[in-house]
């Protein structure tokens, strides 16, 4: 099963050739995304210039993909996993780590909240964000980016 990010479900809605081939390839996988990237989604239509076009757009789109909520194992797995990167990435000093906020490691919050969706159902992340590749130094973590295919 597999988790699509942000820049693969906009892509998705533009008709990019290689994640339509890529979802016609996988004959009926399960495709799921996290909540916080319905958010994203919807943000960025909502910033458009054709807001009004592009909120059909984005809901036509997530109507058809299992949308993943934030549930209490996903925020233990979310506060574990941010602990290993500040552990991993931080400084070493223990009151610098507290006061050391996550973007200053190259991850994104956003994208640490997919990840821990992600590893709390077994799922591949789908993106082309480098936060991933940030998060899979502290953690394993499956992820594939269609868009370089």
């Amino acid at each position: 099963m597999y988790l699509l990010d942000t820049n693969h479900l906009s892509r998705l809605i533009e008709r990019d050739p290689n994640i339509c081939n890529r979802l016609l390839a996988l004959d009926n996988a399960n495709l799921t995304t996290s909540v916080v990237v319905w958010g994203e989604l919807i943000f960025m239509a909502e910033n458009s210039q054709k807001k009004a076009a592009n909120l059909v757009r984005v809901r036509l789109l997530l109507r058809d993909i299992q949308i993943i909520p934030i549930d209490r194992k996903t925020a233990e797995i979310y506060g574990q996993l941010k602990a290993e990167i500040i552990a991993r990435f931080g400084p070493r000093e223990r009151n610098k780590r507290r006061r050391t906020r996550i973007e200053e490691l190259g991850v994104h919050e956003n994208d640490l909240w997919i990840a821990a969706t992600a590893l709390c159902h077994g799922l591949t992340i789908v993106s082309s964000d480098s936060d991933f590749e940030r998060i899979r130094e502290a953690r394993a973590i499956h992820l594939e980016n269609w868009l370089s295919d």
